[in-house]
C-alpha cells in the first residue's frame, strides 16, 4: 500500500480538447496515472470533456465524467462522490492546472475536504507568474534574463526603454507561448504588448531581454517526498532560443554542452525544483546557455507538472515518468519503486541512453491559408514524431521519415530548394522545413560558417549534416553493379532511406533492397531499456539499426538482434503516425483498443508507430512495440522478421491505409476489409459505378487531369462545384467554387501542390443537410453503431461539424434510406470492421458522399456517448475471431451527444476562420443534452449557417 493510508480515492484533471500546445500527450500522462493509481487498489475518478482519447474510455477509471473542464463541474463531481480524498491536477497540462488553482480560490478543494497532491498551489503561482519566479531566482541565487513584469500599457513602455530592443514579451497563466512575441522595434512595440496583456488570463506580461542565439536545453525531473530527486533525461534542442521548444527540433540526450556546463545545470535545476514547494511529482525546467566558451547558463521557466517534453522523455528513456510521478504523489518513495523496464533496479536511478533521439514537429500550415509560416515564441505545431537511431544522423532521418510529407529523408530525393535567395530566407526567417532546407544550403555550397552565423545552429549539428552530404555525394559516383559493401553499410546506419539510395545510384528502391540482402546488410532491432545495456530488460520495446557482422573464431559471421521472434501467433497493427489536423488522437484509441482485443484473441500483438505522445507507443501497451518510422522500408522489415498472421490497416487512419496496397502487392495479408475493397471505395470511379448498380443516389461528378478538362465538366455538372483531389484525408485542398474563374484558379493551384493527382469534381448539393454512419460489418451481417446529424449544412467538413447523435430532426423516411445505403453499401465492399460512410440529405433523397472503409474521426465519441466498446467487436471480427451475431448490443444514452469540435485560430492572427470543405479543427470535445431545449443546443443551431463560406 502506499504510505499516504489516508488516501482512498483520487480525482484526475483532463487536458480538455486538443489545441495547438496542448496534444495528445496529456492523455498519455493521464492514462499511466489513472493505471499507476489504480494499481494500489485506489478508486480513480476522471474528468475530461475530450470524447477522442483512451483517458477518457470507461475501462482507465472506475468513474469517467465527460464534462466541460469548469468548477461548475468539479462541485458536481464531488457532490456525487464525497468520498473523493485528493486532486490530481499535473498529468492535464496547464487547462488542468488552471482549473485547480482557480478551484482553490473558490474554496471548492477546502469546502469537500479534498488535498492536493503531485504538486502545491504555492508551487503553482510561483512558477506561473513571472514576478514571483524572478524574486525566487534571485533568493536563490540562479541567474536569468534581465525582466521586468507590467500589468499596465505606460509599465509596459517604461521598462522597454529601460532595456532596449530586441525584447521579448510574455504574458503569464497561459500556455503553447501563447501571445507570446520577439519585439525588435518600437513600430511593433505597442501592438505585441496590448495583445500579450489581453491573452494573460490576469493581465500581465512579462518583458526580458531577448537571449537571441543562445543554446536552449530541457531537464526532466522527478522529486519524492524524501527530497530525493532524479533527472530523467536532458534533452537539447537544435534550433536556438527564440523558437519555443514545441516547435523546436529537440535531441537526447544532450550533445553539445561540456560536462561541467551540464552538471552546473543538474544542480541548478534540482535546487529550483527544491524552492518552488514541498511536493513530490514530476517538473520540467528550461534553460538557456550562452553560445560561447564561457557557457553562462540562465533559467527560463520550469513547469510543475508533466509536459509535452516529459511524455517524449518517457519515449526516449523508456521511464515511465507519468506513472512513477503518480506513485510519488500518493506518498511513494523512489527507492520503494521498481524500475518498470528492468523489473529489477529501483526506480531512484537516471536512465542511460546508449542511442540518440530527434524530436521533430509536424505543422499543418496547408490548413491556414494565410498563416505567418515563419517560427518563433509561439507554438503552431499540430504533432510530433521520433527517431531513435545508435548516431544523430541515423535519429535525424528516421524522424524525417516519419512526419509524412512525402519526403523520403534529408536530401536525396530531387525535392529540395535550389534558388539560392529562397534557401537564405528560409534560413533566416526559421520555416517549418529548416530541417531539410540546411541540407539544400550545403549542397548548394554554403559555407558551414554563413549557416551558423545566419541560424546559429551549433556548429556540431551543422558538421553532422555536412557529413551527409558528402557521403550522398561519394555514393552519387558509383552504380548499383560496384557500390562498395562499407559504403552501402555507411549510408544504412546514417539512415538513408533505400528509397534515398536508389535516387543517388539511379536505380529502383527494390534493386537497392536485393543488393542489401545479398550483401547480408540487413536490420538489427535493439532494446531501449533505460540502462545501456548494463541490466536485462524485461519489456519488448525496440528500435532498428545497422551494424557490421562480427566474425567467430570459427568463421560464423552474424549481427546481434534483441528482437526474439515467439513462436505465438501474432498480428502486427500499424498506427497513425504524426498527429495532424484530419488526423489526430482518435487513430490512437482505435489503436489502442485494436491491440487489446487481439490480446484477448491469444495472439501476441505488435505495434508499429512513431508518434510519442501517444498511448499505442508505451511499452505496455502492445507485447512488442517498435518504434520506428510508418515507413514502408522499416515495416517490411518488421513483417520479414516477426512474420506475423497479418497486418491490421483499418485503425491507423489513413497513414496505415496508404500502404495497404504496397502490402497487399507484396503477398501480406491485411486482416479484414481487402485491398481491393478499400480502393474501392477511395477510386471515385469504380465507386460510382457500383452505386449506381446498387440504385443509391449520388451527386453527380467527373475526373479531371488539369483546368482545361475541368472547365468542361463544369459545363455538364453545373455551378456550385465541390473541387478536391483524391487520396486524401481531413478534405485536403478541397473548396466549394461558384465560378469558371474561380475554378480555374484552384485547379491550378492544386496541380501546383499536388502535382500529378486526379482531380474530382461534384455537384455541390447546396442547402442539404449532412449526416454520416458508423457501422461494423463481418461480410454477412451489419449493425449500425450510430448515425450522426450535422447541425451545419452539407459543404462544412465533417470534422468541423457539430454532430449530434442521434439525429435531432430526420423524419422516418430519410432514416430508413441512411440504414439500407449503410448496409448495402457495406456489404457490396465485402467490409470485414469497421465503415463510415458520409450523406447528403436534400428533398427528403439521402445522397452518398463518400464511404470510408476504416475506424474514422467518430468511432470513438459514438463509443463513448453509448458506452460501449465498438473497436473491440470490430477487431474481434477483423480476426476473424467473433461474428457480429456473438455480440449483445445495449447502447445507453439518455437525450442526445453532441460533438463539438475546437479550433486553434488564436495561433495564427490573420487567417480566414470561415469553415468550409477543409478540416481546420484540431480536437473536440462532447457535450451532453437531454432534450432540444437546451440553451446550448439552441445556439448552435442558431449559428449553423453562420460559416459556410464557398
Amino acid at each position: 500500500m502506499p504510505k499516504d493510508n489516508s488516501i482512498k480515492s483520487v480525482l484526475i484533471i483532463g487536458s480538455g480538447p486538443i489545441v495547438i500546445g496542448q496534444a495528445c500527450e496529456f492523455d498519455y500522462a493521464g492514462s499511466q496515472a489513472a493505471r499507476s493509481i489504480r494499481e494500489e487498489g485506489i478508486e480513480v475518478i476522471l474528468i475530461n470533456s475530450n470524447p477522442a482519447t483512451i483517458m477518457t474510455d470507461p475501462s482507465m477509471a472506475d468513474h469517467v465524467y465527460l464534462l466541460p473542464l469548469t468548477t461548475k463541474s468539479l462541485i458536481q463531481i464531488l457532490k456525487e462522490h464525497p468520498q473523493i480524498d485528493a486532486v490530481l491536477p499535473t498529468m492535464g497540462g496547464q487547462t488542468a492546472l488552471n482549473l485547480c488553482l482557480e478551484a482553490d480560490e473558490k474554496g471548492i478543494w477546502k469546502d469537500f475536504g479534498v488535498k492536493l497532491i503531485g504538486v502545491d498551489i504555492n508551487a503553482i503561482n510561483i512558477t506561473e507568474d513571472r514576478e514571483q519566479f524572478k524574486q525566487l531566482l534571485t533568493r536563490i541565487n540562479i541567474p536569468f534574463a534581465p525582466a521586468k513584469t507590467a500589468t499596465s500599457f505606460l509599465k509596459g513602455k517604461e521598462i522597454a526603454q529601460e532595456f532596449g530592443f530586441p525584447l521579448v514579451i510574455r504574458p503569464s497563466f497561459t500556455l503553447g507561448g501563447t501571445g507570446a512575441a520577439f519585439v525588435h522595434s518600437k513600430e511593433e512595440f505597442d501592438e505585441k504588448l496590448t495583445y500579450g496583456l489581453e491573452m494573460s488570463p490576469i493581465h500581465e506580461v512579462l518583458i526580458d531581454k531577448a537571449l537571441l542565439g543562445w543554446k536552449e536545453y530541457e531537464l526532466e525531473l522527478l522529486r519524492d517526498k524524501n527530497d530525493n530527486v532524479v533527472i530523467i533525461c536532458s534533452i537539447e534542442n537544435m534550433d536556438p532560443m527564440g523558437i519555443h521548444t514545441g516547435d523546436s527540433i529537440t535531441v537526447a540526450p544532450a550533445m553539445t554542452l561540456s560536462d561541467t556546463t551540464f552538471q552546473k545545470m543538474r544542480d541548478m535545476a534540482m535546487l529550483m525544483m527544491r524552492s518552488i514547494g514541498n511536493f513530490a511529482g514530476g517538473c520540467n525546467v528550461q534553460f538557456a546557455v550562452s553560445p560561447d566558451e564561457k557557457e553562462d547558463i540562465v533559467a527560463i521557466e520550469i513547469n510543475p507538472r508533466v509536459s509535452r517534453s516529459s511524455a517524449l522523455a518517457s519515449k526516449a528513456t523508456g521511464y515511465p515518468i507519468a506513472k512513477i510521478a503518480s506513485k510519488l504523489a500518493l506518498g511513494y518513495h523512489l527507492d520503494e519503486l521498481q524500475n518498470q523496464i528492468t523489473q529489477s533496479t529501483s526506480a531512484l536511478f537516471e536512465p542511460t541512453l546508449d542511442y540518440v533521439i530527434v524530436k521533430i514537429p509536424r505543422w499543418n500550415f496547408d490548413k491556414f491559408e494565410g498563416a505567418d509560416r515563419t517560427l518563433g515564441l509561439q507554438m503552431k505545431s499540430v504533432g510530433e514524431v521520433m527517431g531513435i537511431g545508435r548516431s544523430f544522423q541515423e535519429a535525424l532521418h528516421k524522424a524525417t521519415q516519419s512526419l509524412e510529407i512525402k519526403r523520403n529523408g534529408l536530401g536525396a530525393d530531387g525535392k529540395g530548394y535550389k534558388n539560392y535567395e529562397q534557401i537564405i530566407e528560409k534560413l533566416t526567417y526559421a520555416s517549418w522545413d529548416r530541417v531539410f532546407v540546411i541540407y539544400d544550403a550545403i549542397q548548394m555550397g554554403i559555407p558551414l560558417s554563413r549557416i551558423h552565423e545566419i541560424t546559429k545552429i551549433d556548429m556540431w549539428f551543422l558538421k553532422q549534416y555536412e557529413e551527409l552530404y558528402l557521403l550522398e555525394k561519394e555514393i552519387s559516383t558509383y552504380k548499383l553493379d560496384n557500390l562498395p559493401k562499407e559504403l552501402l553499410l555507411e549510408a544504412k546506419q546514417k539512415g538513408y532511406g533505400d528509397r534515398q539510395i536508389a535516387h543517388m545510384l539511379g536505380c529502383l528502391e527494390s534493386q537497392v533492397y536485393k543488393l542489401r540482402e545479398e550483401m547480408h546488410i540487413k536490420r538489427v532491432y535493439k532494446l531501449v531499456d533505460t540502462c545501456a545495456a548494463e541490466f536485462k530488460a524485461q519489456t519488448p520495446y525496440y528500435y532498428s539499426t545497422f551494424e557490421a557482422e562480427i566474425e567467430t573464431a570459427t568463421g560464423e559471421r552474424y549481427v546481434h538482434n534483441e528482437s526474439i521472434v515467439s513462436q505465438r501467433k501474432k498480428v502486427v497493427v500499424l498506427g497513425s503516425g504524426p498527429n495532424r489536423i484530419g488526423q489526430g488522437i482518435e487513430f490512437d484509441y482505435s489503436c489502442v483498443h485494436g491491440v487489446l482485443a487481439a490480446k484477448e484473441c491469444g495472439y501476441e500483438t505488435i505495434m508499429i508507430n512513431c508518434n510519442p505522445e501517444t498511448v499505442s507507443t508505451d511499452f505496455d501497451t502492445a507485447d512488442k512495440l517498435y518504434f520506428e518510422p510508418v515507413f514502408w522500408e522499416h515495416i517490411y522489415d518488421i513483417i520479414r522478421h516477426e512474420q506475423p498472421e497479418g497486418v491490421i490497416v483499418q485503425l491507423g487512419g489513413q497513414t496505415a491505409l496508404k500502404l495497404a496496397e504496397k502490402l497487399s502487392k507484396y503477398g501480406i495479408k491485411i486482416l479484414g476489409t481487402s485491398f481491393d475493397a478499400l480502393d474501392l471505395a477511395e477510386d471515385r470511379g469504380r465507386f460510382s459505378e457500383l452505386l449506381s448498380s446498387l440504385q443509391i443516389p449520388f451527386p453527380k461528378f467527373g475526373v479531371a487531369e488539369n483546368a482545361d478538362q475541368a472547365s468542361q465538366l463544369a459545363d455538364v455538372l453545373d455551378f456550385p462545384l465541390l473541387v478536391r483531389p483524391s487520396y486524401v484525408l481531413g478534405g485536403q485542398g478541397m473548396k466549394i467554387v461558384i465560378n469558371k474563374q474561380e475554378l480555374e484558379e484552384h485547379v491550378i493551384d492544386l496541380l501546383k501542390n499536388i502535382p500529378g493527382n486526379k482531380l474530382l469534381l461534384d455537384h455541390y448539393l447546396d442547402g442539404a443537410i449532412e449526416a454520416e454512419a458508423d457501422a461494423i460489418c463481418d461480410g454477412e451481417n451489419v449493425y449500425i453503431i450510430g448515425i450522426m446529424e450535422h447541425i451545419e449544412p452539407c459543404g462544412i467538413h465533417s470534422g468541423d461539424s457539430n454532430a449530434t447523435l442521434p439525429p435531432f430532426n430526420l423524419g422516418e423516411f430519410v432514416m430508413q434510406q441512411i440504414k439500407d445505403h449503410t448496409k448495402k453499401i457495406a456489404l457490396a465492399l465485402q467490409t470485414v470492421g469497421l465503415i463510415n460512410i458520409q450523406f447528403a440529405i436534400k428533398d427528403d433523397i439521402v445522397y452518398i458522399i463518400e464511404a470510408n472503409p476504416r475506424a474514422s474521426r467518430t468511432v470513438p465519441f459514438i463509443s463513448k456517448a453509448y458506452g460501449e466498446p465498438y473497436v473491440n467487436y470490430a477487431t474481434k471480427i477483423m480476426l476473424g475471431e467473433n461474428t457480429l451475431n456473438d455480440f449483445t448490443f445495449q447502447p445507453k444514452l439518455k437525450g442526445f451527444a453532441i460533438k463539438q469540435p475546437v479550433f486553434s485560430f488564436s495561433k495564427f492572427a490573420n487567417v480566414n476562420k470561415a469553415l468550409g470543405p477543409e478540416m481546420k479543427s484540431t480536437g473536440e470535445s462532447i457535450l451532453f443534452i437531454d432534450d432540444l431545449k437546451d440553451d446550448q443546443f439552441y445556439e448552435l443551431y442558431s449559428r449553423r449557417k453562420m460559416y459556410l463560406s464557398k
